[in-house]
């Protein structure tokens, strides 16, 4: 008898049957959502880490069916799903197949801050405080965005080492 009386009071007042409605929605959609769940097919193939040098880097530019590579503080990316910015026509495809690191820290388009890919790889050792915050905070923004595919090494070192 105690319990019909609960019940009845507890459905008279409107503000506790807009709270059982909302908890009846939410658990609806959580069980909703769980059978939604799909795993992919297949687990995605692992990278493999390679070794590039500058002018084995050269030929990642989207064209020809290449993936776009661009190289920041030594690691190389696959910025491929962003083919609209590095890839041919886009506004950072003089970046593809190249090291981007300086251009990034000075936040330039200018061709001539490239290396040139049959020299050294640039050291970077006259960047001011600020350019090097800059640079980092792109080398953050390219480790989270795009798949880390290998390292940037000087022309001449073994790429199977």
């Amino acid at each position: 008898m105690a319990f019909d009386t609960i019940s009845l009071s507890a459905l008279s007042n409107p503000l506790n049957i807009v709270l059982f409605l909302v908890l009846l929605l939410l658990v609806r959609e959580f069980q909703a959502s769980e059978t939604n769940l799909q795993l992919p097919a297949h687990p995605p193939e692992p990278i493999v880490l390679k070794r590039y040098t500058p002018q084995t880097l050269l030929p990642y530019t989207g064209e020809k069916s290449n993936p776009i590579l661009v190289s920041i503080l030594n690691r190389v990316y696959d910025v491929s799903r962003g083919a609209q910015f590095y890839g041919p026509g886009g506004p950072y495809s003089s970046f593809a197949g190249r090291d981007a690191s300086r251009c990034l820290a000075k936040v330039s388009f200018a061709d001539d801050l490239l290396a040139d890919p049959s020299g050294p790889i640039d050291k970077l050792e006259d960047l001011d405080g600020d350019e090097w915050q800059t640079l980092r905070d792109w080398a953050t923004q390219f480790e989270f965005k795009y798949d880390h595919v290998g390292f940037l090494v000087e022309n001449g070192e073994d790429l199977d080492a």
